[in-house]
């Protein structure tokens, strides 16, 4: 099994394409989910969009939240379930390619995270 990554973005376009990117460095073998915007396809976050991306990208070895900014965080936050569900502090698009990456390479939940926050370090060059 692996560790699942879920995109959260305000954006659903922002979260789909996103999700190719991450695929496409990470390959396809990694669960990778897309929770941008509304129901409606508005701009804005959405609990229930979250928690099915958690429920699609889920494979028993957790599942790690990127969220874009501002209410995606806070939302994504709601969906969390310590050592199970986390958020990452990361930024969005090198955090999930670098968590991505470190799920397929098996790795347990806690250096996924790691590996995400980590990723801020390329974020500030």
């Amino acid at each position: 099994m692996t560790v699942g990554v879920v995109l959260v973005s305000h954006s659903a376009g922002l979260a789909r394409e996103a999700v190719v990117l991450v695929r496409g460095i990470a390959g396809p073998e990694v669960p990778v989910a897309a929770a941008g915007g509304t129901e409606d396809g508005g701009l804005g976050t959405s609990l229930d969009l979250i928690e099915a991306a958690v429920r699609a990208a889920d494979q028993g070895d957790g599942v790690l939240l990127v969220p874009d900014l501002g209410s995606s965080v806070l939302t994504a936050r709601l969906v969390a379930e310590p050592g199970r569900v986390v958020v990452a502090d990361a930024p969005f698009v090198e955090g999930a390619i670098a968590a991505a990456v470190a799920a397929g390479a098996g790795l347990p939940l806690s250096q996924v995270v790691a590996a995400a926050e980590e990723s801020r370090v390329f974020h500030k060059l």
